[in-house]
């Protein structure tokens, strides 16, 4: 987790100046899809080792992951007001320069350090947009954070993990504009691809691709 509450945020719509921040990888190819793997409306049914009681919420049906040939994410860093539009995965291989892209974007802004993100992670970021129905940027809150900096955080934030994923660049604290964070917390839990840390006072999910676990 990382301090501040998300601010209202503008449409990223616009190419950003790579003087400024870092290109926009652009990726023009049809969305060949295979068949459904998950349906998250499903998974929300259950009430067993995920938590999910009677009075959960149904995310609609539209909530459903396929797998197109490429993936695209985009961000908004609140931090830093950066933004990134890119295609980080086509024709079954991850692309090295939109990784870097990342890699840059998710760095720990206050030691402007940069980690190499777990490809999992994006893929579990991917899926968990797809499945709040949402083409809005993701606001990323964390990324990558240096010893130093998580150590800074621990002393002064409450639930700051002193061993934090964040440290390895395995774990990204996110919201989505207009998706409620409940929603938000469920689809990651649905997902089961790691760690998932819900909270609704700093207005953020924690998504880790360490063992499956919830808190």
């Amino acid at each position: 987790m990382d301090s501040g509450n998300p601010r209202d945020k503008r449409s990223c719509d616009a190419v950003v100046n790579r003087r400024r921040f870092i290109k926009v990888a652009v990726g023009a190819a049809a969305c060949a899809t295979l068949p459904m793997s998950v349906f998250a409306a499903d998974w929300l049914r259950t009430d067993g080792d995920r938590g999910f009681g009677e009075d959960t919420p149904f995310l609609p049906a539209a909530y459903v992951i396929r797998h197109p040939r490429f993936r695209e994410l985009a961000f908004y860093n609140i931090h830093t007001d950066e933004r990134l539009r890119t295609v980080y995965f086509d024709d079954g291989r991850y692309l090295p320069d939109a990784l870097n892209e990342i890699n840059y974007f998710f760095r720990d802004y206050r030691a402007n350090e940069v980690k190499a993100i777990d490809p999992r992670l994006l893929d579990a970021l991917y899926h968990v947009r797809r499945m709040v129905g949402s083409a809005r940027p993701i606001d990323l809150i964390s990324g990558y954070r240096t010893w130093q900096t998580n150590l800074w955080l621990a002393a002064r934030t409450e639930g700051v993990a002193r061993h934090s994923m964040h440290i390895e660049g395995k774990a990204a604290d996110i919201h989505i504009p207009g998706v409620e964070l409940r929603h938000l917390q469920l689809a990651a839990l649905a997902l089961g691809a790691g760690g998932v840390g819900y909270y609704p006072r700093s207005q953020f999910v924690h998504m880790d691709t360490g063992r499956v676990r919830r808190w």
